[in-house]
């Protein structure tokens, strides 16, 4: 990270320095937030719920060069507690979907974020931190708090699974715990 001096700051209760990282952070934050929860008003929910959590704990952070994935670490918990609180399941919002519109066959309903939110969560956190963030290996590692190998192993299995949903076919049921 760039800013370390900034990170530095902040950790010691500057707050112009803890706004000037959000700022920078903030279009990323809502990308990833909006993956997860797939609309605008949860994905700024979880957005300021992260904001604010890496406000009240940033005098904990022990590694200033590690903010970024620190603070992304906290957006993916949040999503998730998002998810589980409105008990949005994407499972039943797709089976909603094709009750609304039968006619359709669920191939032509499926699109690669609709195919992503049917994956389990290490896989989806995987795919969305290397393909949509491009984060490296080791940095979905460090996020994940998981072994390198464990997270070639989620992409490969997160790969085969989409390609089976995207072309009709069924997950293999693979699970990743």
């Amino acid at each position: 990270m760039k800013n370390i001096d900034t990170v530095k700051k902040a950790i010691k209760g500057n707050e112009k320095a803890f706004e000037r990282l959000v700022k920078e952070e903030s279009e990323k934050l809502y990308r990833m937030a909006f993956l997860y929860v797939k609309n605008k008003e949860d994905a700024l929910d979880v957005v300021q719920e992260t904001v604010y959590k890496a406000f009240i704990s940033i005098g904990q952070l022990k590694n200033p060069e590690f903010f970024s994935t620190w603070l992304t670490r906290i957006l993916i918990h949040t999503a998730f507690d998002l998810l589980k609180k409105h008990k949005r399941n994407h499972y039943e919002d797709l089976a909603n979907d094709i009750a609304d519109e039968r006619q359709k066959d669920i191939t032509d309903k499926l699109d690669t974020l609709e195919a992503i939110s049917l994956l389990n969560e290490n896989y989806r956190t995987a795919i969305i931190l290397f393909y949509y963030q491009d984060l490296s290996i080791h940095t979905i590692a460090e996020t994940m708090e998981k072994p390198e190998s464990t997270i070639k192993t989620y992409l490969r299995r997160a790969k085969i699974e989409l390609k089976a949903i995207i072309e009709g076919g069924e997950s293999n049921g693979q699970k990743a715990y």
